[in-house]
């Protein structure tokens, strides 16, 4: 295989020659040259790709094995992640559930108690599944009495889970295995005889990782039998491009089925009374315009949260067992983005964003505001998993120099007390988190996150990350990471930018960085490393960009826009050719914020900025893309399209690689080791690439 030059480490890279092809395709009239089309196979099914991988995998980390200070980042990040990492308790049958992680097991744990005060048994370890710790949980559900555990197995990182049922007086599994469920959750039957989920047709042999998921149903499984023997409860022959969400009300009293049909939540609802035998399913919200959120029941009104008119969201309650449904509005709209609503006792916990960190207020069952959560800093608050039954609540708190800590809430009395703290090998009033806000191009007044160690000074010499999301309604809230803080560790500062196209401040904010407006995501981004700049945080020479998902085609497309700024961008996981995203397994559901290449124009906008179709023969700064081979969320063929016109197309003697992880996928489910070794690349090729040096004392 020849090879293109470029350098590495001050000597001559060599980067595999990718093959190229005549695929040309034509957008309503405008040719598009699509060289690199043979990259979108599947690894597993192509050797000429498996090569290719081999290939590029072979430059990559012969580069960075070349970093002499490399092992120094995997040793001090390592000793950085260990440390006892608890989530927020589930509960069920008066037990408590929850994972915990030792400090460096590659998955979490999942552990039960009888009461708080008894010792914990640990009931599934998915550390026993694979020697590689490639193969994980993802999910758990307790039954509503305690007694069986239904979870999803994810293997090698892929989106298709198989699901199994432990039986928690015996220890022992239940036979039956349950296959091909995909973006969905269970929901137990109030007597705990079996649950509702959702799954899709076995595809092909060869089409498992690149099918467009199509047909998914909701079937009702029986404890103790087959899934051949699950009765099939509702599907839309009609809508095959429909997928369903089951929710079996508390009380056991509903069946709530969420109907949606791409990455907005924008919602159709059915409903069935299990109370009655033979009930029909009934359509008690018959359009995909609104936010319909199920969050429980009081009797026979349903409560949802809605942006119906109100885009910053509020509680709304329907009442199906009243001729009209009438409607009743339980919590109004306020100044803040409500992002969740839960039950403890008889108290609704609302959780808030306000400037994109956590605010969380209590109401009675009517509405009425009766408390403020205090929480202790600027930081992100999560789970509220309560119960009607019980006043009790737990909650996980963090920021970026915080590390996530447990708390138990009563809602009754306002007590709060921490229940598990991790005791982290650093101490965290070392670091300090500040807010700004600064313009984007058009004027919008944007919010930044910005984490250093204290003392910091603005000489406008100071190595900075700036990361950015912007899409799909997703907020970026202030949380710990055991990778972030290893960079700060090294002199770094670490930014994140709240884009348009996130949910920070309701759907306004959101369909502002959609669509035809996408372009407003990367002049925030822009914006964002021009203040870091202009206000002597950093200069061009030091500042790396990096996203991941979405986020990967943030950094693709504002390397593409601004090659002068950055010296460093690292986009993961990304969507890079945008002409043909929604040709490829979930890639049809992101035609909600991205608009398809098939209208003409949405056509013109995402050409405009396609990170794949807008490389061009100039000096770009170093980059490291990476992706992984079992991705089936964004495939990898994005990514390795991306490299290789990149590759082919750059100018300057800074190194341009890919690093492609084998057997894992998007991110979810990544044993902590391969974890470990991917953020200690990042870092080091940061090291080198923004000519930084490590602390005297780093690790120390």
């Amino acid at each position: 295989m020849s090879s293109i030059s470029g350098a590495v480490l001050g000597t001559a890279i060599s980067y595999p020659t990718t093959a190229t092809v005549d695929q040309v395709d034509d957008f309503h009239g405008v040719k598009i040259s699509d060289p690199y089309r043979w990259l979108e196979q599947d690894v597993r099914e192509s050797k000429p790709v498996r090569d290719w991988v081999s290939a590029q995998n072979e430059v990559t980390f012969r580069y960075l094995g070349a970093i002499g200070q490399r092992p120094r980042i995997v040793e001090r990040m390592t000793r950085l992640w260990n440390y006892e990492k608890y989530r927020p308790p589930l509960q069920a049958g008066g037990r408590y559930f929850y994972r915990k992680n030792d400090g460096l097991q590659n998955q979490y744990v999942v552990y039960m108690q009888e009461s708080l005060a008894s010792e914990p048994v640990a009931v599934i370890d998915p550390n026993t599944w694979s020697k590689d710790g490639t193969v994980a949980l993802s999910i758990f559900e307790p039954s509503p009495d305690g007694r069986h555990l239904a979870y999803g197995i994810q293997d090698g990182g892929s989106d298709w889970r198989s699901w199994r049922i432990l039986d928690l007086q015996t220890g022992k599994l239940l036979p039956e295995t349950l296959q091909w469920l995909k973006f969905t959750n269970v929901s137990w039957l109030h007597d705990s005889s079996g649950f509702y989920y959702s799954r899709y047709p076995a595809p092909e042999a060869q089409e498992k990782f690149q099918s467009l998921n199509l047909n998914q149903r909701v079937y009702f499984h029986k404890l103790g039998t087959a899934q051949s023997e699950d009765r099939l409860v509702f599907e839309r022959p009609d809508k095959p491009e429909w997928g369903f969400s089951p929710q079996v009300s508390e009380d056991g009293a509903y069946l709530v089925v969420t109907v949606w049909k791409g990455t907005d939540e924008r919602y159709q609802i059915y409903y069935r009374d299990l109370r009655r035998k033979n009930a029909p399913m009934v359509h008690l919200v018959d359009n995909f315009e609104h936010d319909y959120t199920f969050v429980g029941n009081r009797g026979s009104e349903l409560l949802f949260r809605t942006n119906l008119q109100a885009p910053r969201g509020r509680l709304l309650g329907i009442d199906v067992g009243k001729p009209g449904n009438p409607r009743r509005e339980v919590i109004a709209q306020t100044d803040n983005v409500l992002i969740n609503v839960s039950f403890a006792g008889d108290r609704l916990l609302a959780e808030y964003l306000q400037d994109a960190r956590s605010l969380v207020r209590i109401y009675d069952i009517q509405g009425k505001a009766v408390a403020e959560l205090a929480l202790p800093g600027i930081g992100s608050a999560s789970g509220f998993n309560g119960k009607r039954d019980t006043t009790e609540v737990f909650f996980q708190y963090s920021s970026f120099n915080t590390p996530p800590a447990v708390y138990r809430y009563d809602v009754k009395t306002g007590q709060r007390h921490v229940w598990k703290r991790p005791k982290v090998p650093f101490d965290p009033d070392d670091y300090q988190v500040e807010q700004v806000f600064y313009p984007s191009a058009d004027g919008t007044r944007v919010p930044m996150f910005i984490a250093a160690k204290k003392g910091l000074q603005r000489n406008g010499r100071q190595p900075t990350l700036l990361y950015g999301y912007g899409g799909f309604n997703i907020s970026v809230k202030p949380q710990f990471s055991p990778a972030r803080f290893a960079w700060m560790d090294m002199g770094g500062i670490y930014a994140v930018a709240n884009l348009r196209g996130g949910g920070e401040y309701g759907e306004p904010w959101h369909k502002a960085g959609t669509r035809l407006q996408k372009q407003n995501v990367f002049d925030d981004f822009i914006a964002a490393a021009e203040y870091l700049i202009k206000t002597k945080y950093t200069n061009p020479n030091r500042l790396a960009i990096y996203g991941r998902s979405n986020g990967g085609l943030l950094v693709g497309a504002v390397t593409n826009q601004r090659p002068d700024l950055f010296a460093a961008a690292m986009p993961a996981v990304g969507v890079m050719d945008m002409l043909r995203f929604d040709q490829f397994t979930a890639g049809r559901f992101w035609v909600d914020d991205y608009g398809s290449a098939a209208d003409p124009q949405a056509f013109k906008a995402l050409r405009a900025y396609s990170p794949y179709h807008n490389i061009k023969p100039v000096d770009y700064p170093a980059v490291l893309v990476t992706t992984a081979d079992t991705d089936d969320r964004v495939v990898p063929g994005h990514s390795f399209k991306y490299i290789a016109r990149l590759q082919a197309q750059h100018t300057g003697a800074d190194p341009v690689l890919v690093r492609i992880e084998t057997r894992a996928g998007h991110g979810a489910g990544k044993p902590t080791g391969k974890i470990i070794e991917e953020y200690a690349d990042r870092w080091a090729f940061l090291l080198k690439n923004l000519d930084m040096n490590l602390p005297k004392n780093y690790g120390r």
